[in-house]
């Protein structure tokens, strides 16, 4: 069964909707203002506007499913059980902070480890992307397709930023993207929703962590895509970070052979 038969269903993704509203509002009340930023542990950026996002979000989880267990990319996680909602309350924080629209909010349900409602949303474009297991997705209430270029010669490449691949895996992303039509950088999760919306045929990605990615999962999905590891594994928390969306499986399979021989 898949979950868009689950008795859950219809409640989840009302909630998942009602999340990407309020991460909007307190996203666009912030964009392009003066905004504090801290260095986390690791480096990256961090703004009081992630921190309120995420908080908000949770409480609305709590209120709504108490016995869902919650994890975010701010705080400690939450409770345990089937569900588990995964949140990154802004995805491409030197985006937001910079005033460049390309970030966005993640909201993913996991049942057991398997991602099955993503939400994609992108504030600063009002555009947002909803997918569910065994449904198409959505942007912005439409169904949306990926792109039917099968040949890696006709394809766009993209990726948030070549600074974050070690020597092989830019080895192998440069060996792959030169044989493509276009290569392009920069927009974080909003290259899912361009994938999903046929923009683009190839992501590729490395170093990110589940709240980066498993929303992703049922968007590229129910679009028609596929989304892995570099190996082709399907993606779960345990996953190594790297990652390749394909709008089809001919370019997965292209993509696959030549990344996942690292």
């Amino acid at each position: 069964m898949s979950f868009a038969d689950h008795p859950q269903c219809a409640a989840a993704l009302a909630l998942a909707q009602q999340l990407a509203d309020a991460a909007r509002r307190i996203a666009m009340r912030h964009f392009r203002t003066p905004v504090a930023v801290q260095r986390k542990s690791d480096g990256s950026p961090v703004t009081a506007v992630d921190r309120e996002i995420e908080t908000g979000m949770r409480h609305m989880i709590h209120a709504a499913f108490p016995q869902h267990a919650i994890r975010g990319e701010e705080f400690p996680a939450e409770g345990s059980g089937e569900f588990t909602w995964l949140l990154d309350p802004i995805d491409g924080t030197k985006s937001f902070i910079t005033g460049f629209p390309l970030f966005g909010s993640l909201i993913a349900l996991l049942q057991e480890d398997r991602p099955v409602i993503g939400v994609i949303e992108a504030p600063a474009l009002a555009e947002r992307w909803v997918g569910c297991e065994g449904r198409a997705t959505l942007c912005n209430g439409r169904p949306v397709r990926t792109s039917e270029r099968s040949s890696l010669a006709d394809a766009v490449v993209y990726t948030t930023t070549p600074e974050t691949f070690g020597a092989e895996e830019r080895r192998r992303f440069e060996a792959l993207a030169l044989r493509a039509a276009l290569r392009r950088y920069g927009g974080d999760c909003y290259l899912y929703g361009m994938l999903a919306s046929g923009a683009c045929e190839l992501v590729i990605e490395v170093q990110l962590k589940p709240h980066d990615f498993m929303a992703a999962v049922p968007v590229v999905q129910g679009a028609g895509g596929r989304i892995s590891d570099w190996r082709g594994a399907p993606l779960m928390s345990a996953s190594d970070g790297r990652v390749v969306a394909a709008a089809n499986e001919t370019l997965w399979r292209e993509a696959v052979a030549e990344l996942g021989l690292i």
